[in-house]
């Protein structure tokens, strides 16, 4: 990974004002957005199921195979 110089040098400042490493600040921001992604996941999921479930459509067991899908 590769940044500007300038930048690196606010960073490194803004690291040694939270009492950690350039690295720590990575890693702390990497793990939050991941969270964020996880959440928004089980968020999209949620609605998802509510919405199958309010829409009264009946799902059966699956009853195919995917070569019966494929047959020509």
């Amino acid at each position: 990974m590769s940044l500007d110089e300038n930048v690196l040098k606010k960073v490194r400042k803004v690291a040694i004002t939270k009492n950690t490493t350039l690295t720590g600040l990575v890693r702390e921001y990497l793990t939050r957005l991941a969270t964020r992604e996880d959440q928004r996941t089980e968020e999209i999921i949620e609605e998802l199921k509510a919405s199958m479930d309010s829409s009264g459509v009946i799902i059966g067991r699956k009853t195919w195979t995917r070569d019966d899908l494929h047959e020509r």
